[in-house]
């Protein structure tokens, strides 16, 4: 696999959990916020969907940071509904993926700017994939909170390690 396959099939991954959790929660909940210190899912979303926007967008020719982004205004309550919330968060990893399959490993190397910092586009793609990943265990932390014990684990349910390295290590390699 290439190294960019790798990286697509990360960024996938964590959009997958992120999706698992939406899935699991009610639209209410999805807006909902601790505090006003605290963003709400959907505000992590519209953070996503901007930061996703602003740094694949033309990436090989303009900063990263696009100059019509307002970051600020991705942590206002400006989208109001699960329908608008799920739009914004396709749109988002739509561009990222048209972004990586617009490349080759080849492309790694290349420099890019974000905020007028110079960086290859190797470091500026695990920058992302540390960031994204960052926001998506945010919203799966929330969301466990949310549905307390009706919670459906994504990975290995509390308690069944055992269990599930068991199961895996009687299978064929693969």
């Amino acid at each position: 696999m290439s190294c960019i396959g790798s990286i697509s099939k990360q960024f996938a991954y964590y959009k997958q959990i992120a999706e698992k959790t939406f899935d699991q929660l009610t639209e209410e909940q999805l807006f909902w916020k601790y505090n006003e210190e605290s963003n709400s899912i959907a505000n992590i979303v519209h953070h996503l969907n901007g930061n996703m926007l602003s740094r694949w967008t033309d990436f090989l020719t303009s900063d990263g940071e696009k100059i019509g982004r307002n970051r600020d205004s991705e942590f206002e309550e400006t989208l109001k509904t699960k329908t608008e919330m799920l739009a914004f968060w396709d749109k988002g990893w739509d561009c990222l993926f048209a972004a990586l399959d617009s490349i080759s490993d080849e492309d790694l190397s290349k420099l890019i700017y974000i905020r007028n910092q110079e960086q290859t586009l190797m470091e500026a793609l695990h920058r992302q994939l540390a960031h994204y990943p960052y926001h998506i265990g945010q919203i799966v932390f929330l969301g466990k909170m949310m549905c307390n014990e009706d919670w459906k684990s994504l990975s290995i349910p509390k308690g069944k390690s055992v269990e599930f390295n068991a199961e895996k290590f009687s299978l064929d390699k693969e």
